[in-house]
């Protein structure tokens, strides 16, 4: 079996992949990649919930238009199976008890009211109502949605993976926009404090790459999840300063985290997986505990250096009041 693994803005060569480098927006590229691949692993995308917010047109050129670049290649030579990476951040707020929240306005974040009041966060299954809440979020739900509708138009078994929070050897440490541990590590790494965001005790599900590359791997030789969005998670929580408190313990810092009580525009507070379609659709359960995959990660971190662009980043947020 050939896969073409597509990633922006290059596509490498992996075990079986098509050998070939490009953006995904070149449609002559994407052609080209195609021939003589039977499956497909849609991983291309411009990734980071704030810089979203003022790169819209390259998130949206990047993500939806390289989308249907791709799905209109794939039209005039369909392949075996499609597997696309979807996201967490599609569904806003999780699940909580009670109904649901909605989204939390700026006005309830300038205030400093973080959480619902009477509502108890729950796993949210992939039966939630997704709430975009960033450009981001929005071309993650176009590449989702534009990969599931031409699947079934053109007879391509098509999969969503929603992937909550990955994390891993190999994560980009420089990219103030890339995943929180990533982010906490380069801190870390520069002997500062990881910088947290309103009171630290919004909850996230954090899914080792290895579990992840399973859960790839399954949906394309398995057909129980074809036509579906699946969540791809641990299934347990953990609130963000509890993990930069790991991390730093795993890494031995003695560095707290700095609690800053702000906000960013299109942050959420709570959401964590519900796993029980990925169990019966695919088989699939997550099998590295989270202590595990932080020890794997602070392995790797060791010697490793980190460009800390964390004050740059935020600053360019705040100076586009994307943060108060």
């Amino acid at each position: 079996m050939r896969v073409l693994d597509s990633l922006v803005p290059q596509v490498h060569e992996g075990a079986g992949a098509a050998d070939i480098v490009g953006d995904i927006r070149d449609a002559g590229v994407v052609r080209r990649a195609l021939e003589g691949v039977d499956s497909v692993v849609h991983l291309a995308a411009r990734v980071g919930v704030g810089q979203s917010m003022y790169e819209m047109a390259e998130y949206t050129s990047a993500n939806s238009v390289g989308t249907a670049v791709l799905l209109e290649a794939l039209a005039e030579r369909p392949v075996r199976k499609l597997v696309v990476a979807s996201s967490m951040s599609i569904y806003g707020e999780g699940l909580y008890s009670g109904g649901d929240p909605g989204e939390r306005t700026r006005a309830r974040l300038e205030r400093r009211e973080w959480d619902f009041p009477g509502l108890e966060p729950l796993p949210t299954p992939e039966t939630k109502r997704p709430v975009l809440s960033s450009i981001y979020a929005l071309t993650k739900y176009d590449q989702e949605r534009a990969c599931l509708l031409a699947g079934a138009a053109y007879g391509i078994p098509t999969v969503a993976l929603r992937l909550f929070n990955v994390y891993g050897p190999g994560q980009a440490l420089s990219n103030p926009y890339t995943g929180v541990l990533a982010i906490f590590a380069s801190r870390l790494l520069n002997d500062r404090a990881p910088r947290v965001f309103e009171d630290g005790l919004q909850r996230r599900d954090f899914v080792s790459v290895h579990d992840v590359a399973r859960a790839f791997a399954t949906a394309l030789e398995s057909d129980g999840a074809d036509g579906l969005a699946v969540n791809v998670g641990s299934g347990r929580s953990i609130a963000i300063v509890e993990l930069g408190e790991l991390l730093a313990r795993t890494l031995g810092k003695e560095i707290e985290p700095e609690v800053t009580g702000e906000f960013r525009v299109g942050d959420i507070r709570h959401c964590f997986a519900d796993v029980a379609l990925a169990k019966r659709a695919l088989g699939f359960e997550a099998q590295v505990e989270l202590e595990d995959g932080i020890a794997e990660l602070a392995e790797w971190l060791a010697g490793r250096t980190a460009v800390d662009r964390v004050d740059e980043a935020t600053a360019e947020l705040a100076k586009r009041g994307l943060t108060g």
